[in-house]
């Protein structure tokens, strides 16, 4: 952690409003000094978001003033910003798919030479700030949209660190990250702490704000409702600044795993991403996934529920008697399998459309071709409550909800469908602490009525006090298999970094 030796402010926010249909943000203040790193934490829909989109030019505010360098700063849009020093890393990546890494790492400020773009030079730079934040492997011509989100979560972050700045938002940039990654990433934000960057880190996981912050502030219904010492703070007393009371202790871990099998895949396998992989799941049982970005993860979700196409290996549901692969998801979902994509913007929501219509997506119930609208309604609004889903109306249009409650809206999609399995990747990304013991009790009533959960998290902290076992996966193979009593954090890192040559 950088000192905490109180230094003059190169950011000052006061007053900052900001107003929709209702005020998401009221009247709040803020310092960061030079080098600082400040924390800025607060449930889903306490205006973090917002307070770093104005900061970035991303969106104006309503009231309230904001100095840079003891300047005035009212940037017009992003690139206004970063042209005054702010630089930010969203939650939800917006690096373009279409061109290649080295391409979105240099947008907007291609090296060249007589006029022509020097991609020589280019790529050469590509490869020095892919290293910085442990990305060597990856190639900078590969085009970014054939990356996995961790992989294209440190591309967005490196593209922020080869730009000069003044204040670096990081909006959750570790929530797809593994722990080797995310060591490295600390790594980068000391380097620039050190440098005299300031640095605003928005992240719902205490213990790396606690290692890794100075301060902190804490946003509650868009107002500041406290800013402390990271060092004179526990993560109960940050929790409870948060929620505005005590958040009620986890239970004791309770398994309700059956004898009889729900899924059982047999040597599965698409390209090098996922090679003969077979595991089984039972009714009622918690499976997680753990592995480094790469591993197959994702793709092995993918490939079990059609969503893209296997090449080979069997895969049988319940007591059915038939092994055959799901080759379109629409099949998938008939034999009961629901999928929480790891990408809700691009793959698990209809942004423009309603919280509605999102809910119901997986199951809209009907009679004789006509929709009970009022059913429909009653039933999205008790599901979105069980989660505590923060929306003005259940007519709203899903992209004006924050992150983390865009993500309950494609958990209560899927509640709807009421899926015998369900495949649930990286399931609490973006998600406040708690919010995230709600999820933890609905995965467990899951468990209890007998679904079972295949749940892919770059969390192993979350899958240990989640799960009945995990599975390993390196380099798209199952390495090793742990029971709950048997693993360790050690043990699990190390099968996930271990040799899979045959």
């Amino acid at each position: 952690m950088a000192s905490s030796t109180v230094k003059p402010p190169i950011v000052s926010v006061r007053g900052l409003s900001k107003d929709y249909a209702v005020r998401v943000l009221d009247g709040v203040d803020l310092d960061l000094a030079a080098g600082e790193i400040h924390a800025l934490i607060g449930a889903n829909g306490a205006g973090k978001s917002t307070l770093c989109r104005i900061l970035a030019g991303l969106t104006p505010a309503s009231k309230g003033e904001i100095t840079l360098m003891g300047d005035d700063f009212r940037p017009s849009d992003k690139r206004d910003a970063e042209d005054r020093g702010v630089q930010i890393v969203q939650q939800e990546l917006n690096l373009l798919p279409s061109l290649t890494v080295a391409e979105n790492l240099f947008l907007n400020h291609f090296p060249h030479r007589y006029g022509w773009i020097d991609y020589q030079k280019l790529h050469a730079d590509a490869e020095v700030a892919l290293q910085r934040v442990g990305l060597q492997a990856v190639n900078p011509r590969t085009p970014t949209g054939t990356l996995g989100v961790g992989s294209r979560q440190l591309v967005e972050i490196a593209a922020a660190l080869v730009r000069d700045c003044q204040l670096l938002i990081l909006d959750e940039p570790t929530a797809a990250l593994t722990p080797v990654e995310i060591s490295r990433l600390f790594d980068c934000v000391r380097e620039l702490s050190e440098a005299g960057v300031s640095i605003l880190y928005v992240s719902h996981r205490l213990e790396e704000i606690r290692t890794l912050c100075d301060r902190f502030i804490v946003l509650r219904d868009g107002r500041k409702v406290g800013s402390r010492n990271t060092v004179d703070s526990s993560s109960e007393e940050m929790v409870a600044l948060m929620a505005g009371e005590a958040v009620t202790a986890s239970k004791p871990f309770q398994s309700h795993r059956q004898n009889r099998v729900a899924l059982r895949v047999e040597d599965l396998c698409r390209g090098n991403q996922v090679r003969n992989v077979s595991l089984e799941v039972k009714c009622g049982e918690r499976l997680g996934i753990a592995g480094l970005v790469g591993a197959g993860r994702t793709e092995l979700l993918r490939a079990i529920f059609g969503a893209d196409r296997a090449d080979s290996g069997t895969i049988r549901l319940g007591d059915d008697a038939s092994i055959e692969r799901c080759s379109h998801p629409r099949q998938a979902v008939r034999r009961g399998l629901a999928l929480v994509t790891e990408d809700r913007k691009q793959d698990g929501l209809l942004l423009p459309h309603s919280v509605r219509i999102n809910a119901s997506l997986a199951r809209l119930t009907h009679s004789l071709g006509w929709i009970d609208r009022r059913g429909e309604v009653a039933r999205v609004e008790a599901r979105c409550r069980t989660l505590e889903t923060r929306f003005h109306s259940v007519e709203q249009p899903v992209e004006e909800l924050s992150g983390g409650n865009q993500q309950k809206v494609v958990l209560v999609k899927w509640l709807e469908s009421d899926a015998d399995v369900f495949l649930l990747d990286e399931p609490t990304r973006g998600i406040d602490v708690t919010a995230r013991q709600q999820i933890d009790r609905l995965f467990e009533d899951l468990a209890r009525r007998g679904k079972a959960l295949l749940i892919v998290s770059s969390d192993l902290d979350e899958l240990m006090q989640l799960c009945d076992s995990i599975v390993a996966m390196a380099e798209g193979r199952v390495v090793a298999r742990f029971q709950r009593g048997s693993w360790s954090r050690q043990s699990v890192m190390e099968a996930a970094f271990g040799d899979t040559s045959p």
